[in-house]
């Protein structure tokens, strides 16, 4: 995993970041903020609150350590809005990404951080329930490498509440995905994690 402590004293600059943490930085560039899939990003981007944070686990076991030291950063650390756990060595395959997923959130509950923070998901392969794997839909969550993404609760409720109609920012996403269509976020995705 990065080194924690040194990312402590501000956030790495796009040139001291993995590879794949600055693929999935770039991505949160054009697709998160840039496609404005996120309303809430563009903010925090811009005033270098978003850590990534390089994980190479390759087992449930050590990605779950990986998730624990980054949820204490995040806690300890003000400075820091969220955090994107950035899977770069394992966890490819959905289904075992996903069986990390239940894991994660149990961790969640078993610190007493439920209502503290929240964990959102992101992967290359991601598939809504009921969609076809190729719907444009899933576009919507799929990122350059698996991401476990840790966000303050308190700071989304305060967001959500000021934002009208939050209820509908998927469906706007889903219209947006349509527009851009299938090719476009395949193309994306293979350069983003070809070039880092």
């Amino acid at each position: 995993m990065e080194d924690l402590s040194r990312l402590s004293q501000g956030n790495p600059t796009a040139s001291e970041l993995t590879l794949a943490c600055n693929a999935v930085r770039q991505w949160v560039a054009e697709v998160v903020v840039g496609l404005n899939f996120c309303p809430f990003a563009h903010r925090e981007v811009e005033k270098n609150r978003v850590l990534y944070v390089d994980s190479s686990a390759q087992s449930i076991e050590s990605a779950l350590e990986d998730l624990a030291s980054a949820m204490q950063q995040l806690l300890e650390d003000e400075q820091i809005e969220t955090t994107l756990l950035v899977l770069s060595q394992g966890f490819h395959d959905f289904d075992d990404y996903l069986d990390l997923l239940d894991y994660a959130q149990i961790t969640l509950r078993e610190l007493n951080l439920e209502g503290t923070l929240q964990i959102a998901s992101f992967h290359p392969h991601y598939q809504f329930a009921d969609t076809a794997d190729d719907d444009v839909s899933n576009y919507t969550n799929r990122a350059p490498f698996p991401v476990l993404h840790l966000l303050r609760e308190a700071s989304l409720e305060k967001v959500l509440a000021r934002y009208p109609n939050p209820e509908a920012i998927p469906e706007r996403n889903i219209e947006v995905a349509q527009q851009r269509g299938v090719i476009y976020f395949q193309a994306l995705l293979e350069r983003l994690r070809d070039n880092g």
